[in-house]
């Protein structure tokens, strides 16, 4: 009786845990690199997505000076 059948299967597929584990590692390195944005980032853009008002935002922009 031969053992073809699992070297078979590991030779089909034996690339695909190293590339599946080298892909899980670019990603997680290029996936977690998070904006640094200061209080007036963040301020400027709730302004510009609509999230506060004008008032806000000037009373808000003068507290973080």
């Amino acid at each position: 009786m031969s053992d073809y059948g699992m070297s078979g299967f590991g030779m089909g597929f034996g690339w695909f845990i190293p590339l599946l584990f080298i892909g899980a590692l670019i990603y997680f390195i290029n996936g977690n690199k998070k904006e640094d944005l200061s209080a007036k980032d963040i301020l400027d853009k709730r302004y510009a997505n609509g999230e506060i008002s004008e008032k806000e935002y000037k009373t808000k922009r003068e507290a973080l000076k």
